[in-house]
């Protein structure tokens, strides 16, 4: 429910809509008392998708906001979706690239109107 409502960087529609998240591409599993691993696996709508690491980014930041529980984050581009998975999904769970890219106003500009809940 938290990443349904993300809004594609390009276009009006949500990552749900556009089928880029489904309730099957998420997992949660227990890994401590009271802690959780999470992980979300979503499917670009092109093999050449340009916008692959920002739609990451925006998965990540949503759920580092919205988890009531304490949990660990593991994102990737489902296996065989895009030309450059591999790339993306190191950029996608560095903390370092997440904080640096985060810095960034116009990037943070762009992830924020993508994970705003709409009125």
């Amino acid at each position: 429910d938290i990443i349904r409502t993300i809004r594609d960087p390009e276009k009006p529609n949500t990552l749900e809509e556009l089928e880029v998240v489904t309730e099957s591409c998420v997992e949660v599993n227990e890994i401590g008392e009271d802690e959780y691993l999470v992980i979300i696996r979503f499917t670009p709508t092109v093999p050449h998708c340009s916008l692959a690491t920002l739609i990451g980014l925006c998965l990540r930041i949503k759920l580092q906001r919205c988890l009531p529980f304490r949990h660990k984050l593991e994102i990737y581009i489902s296996e065989g979706t895009h030309s450059t998975e591999e790339d993306i999904n190191k950029q996608i769970n560095d903390k370092e690239r997440v904080a640096a890219a985060m810095e960034n106003p116009n990037l943070r500009e762009i992830v924020e109107q993508c994970v705003t809940e709409p009125d």
